[in-house]
């Protein structure tokens, strides 16, 4: 359930996928996420390297630590689902 509730945050699993396509720092994050805010992308990166899924070098870039990278298979499930569901909903009206 932890890992629900963090996961369930808004904008985390969106800081954890552009994580995965790439690692960034402060600013290229919030220029990839454009509707975040600073303060909630601040929020999200702390709780995320406080329980081991984001690490920042020295540089302040950002990257998924080797627990965060092991999300991915975690959430291809929900990826491909998600695919599915908006196929079955069709185009946007």
């Amino acid at each position: 359930m932890a890992a629900l509730d963090l996961l369930g945050k808004r904008w985390t699993l969106r800081v954890v996928w552009e994580l995965q396509q790439a690692p960034a720092g402060f600013r290229e994050l919030r220029r990839r996420a454009d509707e975040m805010s600073s303060s909630v992308l601040a929020d999200r990166l702390r709780q995320l390297t406080e329980v081991g899924i984001v690490t920042t070098d020295d540089q302040g870039v950002y990257q998924l630590t080797e627990l965060g990278r092991g999300l991915r298979p975690a959430l291809e499930p929900l990826r491909v689902w998600a695919e599915e569901w908006a196929d079955a909903l069709g185009p946007p009206q």
